[in-house]
């Protein structure tokens, strides 16, 4: 059976640590356990980020709303998942997204303080640190200077791939037609027409209000 020890060591923060080194951390810094039930809120938007937050079961919602709340963009993550690592440090140490449960969700947390003044005591944990951050960044950065199609279709592919976390699973996107369609820089119907493309060839599902992306890899393909 797997132990919390070994789901830990599932996350990128801790792959390379010894066990004797592991054991000791764990032996020296206060962890917090919460468990949530479906829709339970975790962290909001805004809210001021001062801990680490490791998902170790279950799957969450990440939702993150635009400057003017004209549109939504969610994300699902399933465990084992590091809540926004990057928002730990920095010049704003908020969260960008709020997360809520999606099914029933075991997390741990680790606070700012133990991490700046043990874990990065470890070599292999700031390597490890200094890896998610600039990867996420190298990986921001390609996407934000990627090429892509001047149709609508590929316009709209690109809106949403730059809003994109992880290039994988289901995301939902809320937006009404009209707002999309002016961030694109193109008519109501030509979106209407080439959201309905996309969904012919099952890239999207159309409801009302929202645009659901069954898996949003298939927009890469």
């Amino acid at each position: 059976m797997e132990t919390m020890f070994d789901t830990l060591l599932q996350l990128p923060l801790f792959q390379g640590l010894a066990q004797e080194d592991f054991t000791r951390i764990l032996e020296k810094v206060k962890l917090h356990f919460t468990k949530y039930k479906p829709g339970e809120l975790l962290l909001k938007e805004g809210g001021a980020c001062h801990e680490l937050v490791f998902v170790l079961k279950g799957e969450i919602a990440s939702s993150t709303s635009s400057a003017d709340s004209s549109y939504c963009f969610t994300e699902y993550f399933p465990a084992p998942f590091l809540i926004e690592a990057h928002s730990i440090f920095g010049m704003k140490t908020h969260y960008a997204s709020t997360y809520r449960a999606r099914t029933e969700v075991h997390t741990v947390s680790i606070s700012k303080a133990f991490v700046v003044k043990e874990l990065f005591n470890y070599e292999i944990f700031r390597l490890n640190y200094m890896n998610i951050i600039s990867n996420r960044t190298q990986m921001l950065h390609n996407r934000l200077w990627a090429v892509f199609g001047n149709s609508p279709e590929s316009r709209i592919i690109h809106f949403i791939l730059s809003h994109t976390e992880r290039l994988s699973g289901e995301k939902i996107l809320k937006i009404k037609m009209e707002d999309l369609a002016q961030i694109i820089n193109e008519t109501r119907t030509g979106v209407s027409k080439a959201l309905n493309t996309m969904q012919t060839k099952g890239l999207v599902e159309l409801h009302r209000g929202e645009i659901i992306l069954p898996d949003v890899e298939n927009l890469i393909n």
